[in-house]
């Protein structure tokens, strides 16, 4: 009896253990376990919603509410949603997995604090690949005061197919997205984050993605904030045109047989294998990885019963109902070397790619530039033709002339559809709204993967700053001076999910809100700077010679 007595405080002791851990989770669902990271806690690959296979492929995704009968497993890292993805050097770039819609949450060690701020983040990608395992959090850990949600989302055909009507609607990858966001707001406070305290970040087709997600009024119930790095809703390549043509045509290329309505052709593409499904995309492309994006965001048909977009977003926002909740939006003055750099990797004949465009503008331009079904085949001729006479005049297409298609992309691609998105915000919203522009050119770059060499100076491009938030081996090792950068700019975004404030160092971001010119802080190597400008300006430092420098 003497023993049983002694065994029962022991008993309560590991009962309270067990109670306190920090990498058991109770949810609706049952009980799940994370991991251990040193500086932080993981809790990964919780599925949000029902995996999207067999009926449920093609449709818009369903709230996850199986029980678990044991403890779930969230040590496993996430799985990339079944994509052809332009990450991977070999041939088959095929890649993930059908069941993929989960969150992975990342919750620092602060013993100073009981409840985080929230940051959701949503991957870029081109709509066509990429997910929640790409890039790292820990610059985040590191400081160690906001939750990192990492959101799963379908892409390419699977996540955006649409025959333009009710049958195929589109816009599934952005509606995971949503119910990602509403899963994190149920279910944060169980991790120690704050409900009441969530902002959206995303990079690319992410910030494009997270800007989409404002296009919601009642996102404003869901979020206290967003930033969009490279990317919003009215960029050229966020929201599709003929939509159902391209779903016609690839259910051709699948070898449906001439489907006479989307019915029939969404039988024919649910017996397809989904491998085949996703692998087909790489006969869309007709340079490289070109477009990149061929499915992507749709204005959803009348008879849609749960539409995510009813209308382009610029008339949205023109019409103020949207989610009016503080959000920045941001640009690299070479935005377009992610579209461009690739120009630059040699061919079978060891020449630059970029001397093609001399014999191949016309048929090209409108799949770099977005426009291959928007206009007719005239049409397309005489605007390519009008874009390269204003960048180049009459110059040939060459490594010389590089930088000026360089900014060509950087322009028609970016940084007008970022100003329209700002100039919008600042007429017809009600909450603050900000801009900043990064000038602090990488050594490592994405833009020396695509172009397959590192000898080019190429400027202040695609991800320079968002690799610094959230970190990618790309751009490893970082200089001492880009380690001072990150700090600041996970700083700054902290203070913004925390508080609302927008700081960068000793910057305080202005509103755009209401203003004539364009409010915009400059964020450089070793300063930042207010500045007030009629124009997103194309270079702040004019770091970019006229001719490319070759590294030595």
């Amino acid at each position: 009896m003497s023993q049983i007595l002694l065994l029962i405080p022991l008993l309560c002791l590991f009962a309270a253990a067990a109670v306190s851990d920090p990498l058991l989770v109770e949810l609706q669902n049952g009980e799940l376990r994370g991991r251990d990271n040193g500086l932080y806690y993981s809790y990964e690959s919780i599925p949000y919603a029902e995996p999207p296979i067999d009926d449920l492929c093609l449709e818009e995704p369903r709230p996850y509410t199986e029980r678990w009968d044991n403890t779930f497993d969230a040590t496993r890292p996430p799985v990339e949603c079944l994509q052809w993805s332009q990450f991977i050097t070999q041939p088959n770039k095929l890649t993930g997995s059908e069941d993929c819609l989960t969150v992975s949450i990342y919750k620092p060690k602060n013993l100073t604090r009981t409840i985080f701020p929230v940051v959701a983040h949503i991957f870029g990608g081109g709509w066509s690949f990429g997910g929640a395992i790409d890039d790292g959090v820990e610059p985040f850990m590191n400081s160690g005061n906001v939750i990192v949600v990492k959101i799963n989302h379908r892409v390419g055909a699977l996540g955006f197919m649409s025959t333009g009507d009710s049958v195929i609607p589109g816009n599934f990858g952005l509606k995971d997205q949503r119910l990602a966001i509403k899963w994190i707001k149920n279910n944060i406070g169980r991790f120690g984050g704050d409900p009441h305290n969530i902002i959206l970040l995303g990079f690319g087709t992410g910030g494009s993605s997270v800007h989409l997600q404002l296009m919601h009024k009642d996102m404003e119930q869901l979020v206290k904030g967003a930033i969009s790095i490279s990317g919003t809703a009215t960029v050229p390549w966020a929201v599709q045109a003929n939509a159902r043509d391209l779903a016609f045509r690839y259910g051709k290329l699948l070898g449906c047989d001439n489907p006479k309505t989307s019915r029939e052709l969404k039988d024919c593409l649910k017996k397809t294998d989904p491998e085949e499904f996703v692998s087909t995309l790489r006969h869309l492309q007709v340079f490289d990885y070109v477009p990149f994006g061929p499915f992507g965001p749709v204005v959803e048909s009348f008879d849609v019963d749960s539409p995510f977009l009813t209308e382009l977003p610029l008339d949205t926002i023109r019409s103020g109902n949207f989610a009016q909740v503080p959000w920045l939006a941001s640009y690299t003055p070479e935005n377009g070397v992610y579209n461009a750099a690739l120009l630059l990797a040699k061919n079978a004949n060891g020449k630059e790619r970029i001397e093609e465009l001399n014999t191949r503008w016309n048929d090209l331009a409108p799949y770099f530039f977005s426009y291959p079904y928007s206009l007719k085949r005239t049409e397309m001729n005489a605007h390519s033709q009008k874009l390269k006479h204003q960048y180049l005049g009459y110059k040939n297409f060459s490594v010389e002339n590089y930088f000026d298609v360089q900014r060509m992309f950087t322009n028609e691609l970016y940084k007008k559809g970022i100003e329209l998105s700002l100039d919008a915000h600042r007429k017809h919203g009600t909450s603050p709204v900000y801009a900043y522009v990064y000038d602090n050119p990488a050594d490592n770059s994405l833009a020396q993967f695509l172009a397959k060499r590192s000898d080019i100076f190429l400027g202040t491009g695609m991800g320079d700053d968002y690799y610094l938030l959230m970190n990618n081996p790309l751009r490893e090792p970082l200089r001492a001076d880009e380690k001072i950068v990150s700090w600041k700019l996970v700083k700054m975004v902290e203070d913004f999910a925390e508080h609302e404030a927008l700081v960068y160092d000793d910057c305080v971001f202005p509103s755009n809100l209401g203003k004539k010119k364009f409010q915009l802080v400059v964020i450089g190597r070793n300063y930042c700077k207010q500045l007030e400008v009629d124009h997103l300006p194309d270079t702040v430092s004019n770091s970019l010679p006229p001719n490319p420098i070759v590294i030595h």
